[in-house]
């Protein structure tokens, strides 16, 4: 399951990343990791984009960098 599958008000936990190079290397940047939690708080009214609380921080992901993370 991706994190743009998961629906508002749920915790889930990464398991791992797809994607490769910089795309990749830019979602590890902003704190998203093999074993972090992820609460979702919002999701656009078009799917995109997905605001999300993660380490602490609120943070807005593209729908298609969503899909890349690997939840459970």
């Amino acid at each position: 399951m991706t994190l743009k599958e998961i629906p508002c008000g749920k915790t889930v936990k990464v398991t791992k990343l797809s994607g490769e190079g910089p795309v990749k290397r830019r979602i590890m940047d902003m704190g998203i990791t093999k074993g972090v939690d992820i609460f979702v708080r919002k999701v656009a009214p078009l799917g995109d984009p997905v605001e999300v609380t993660v380490r602490g921080y609120e943070l807005s992901l593209r729908k298609s960098d969503a899909e890349m993370i690997i939840v459970e």
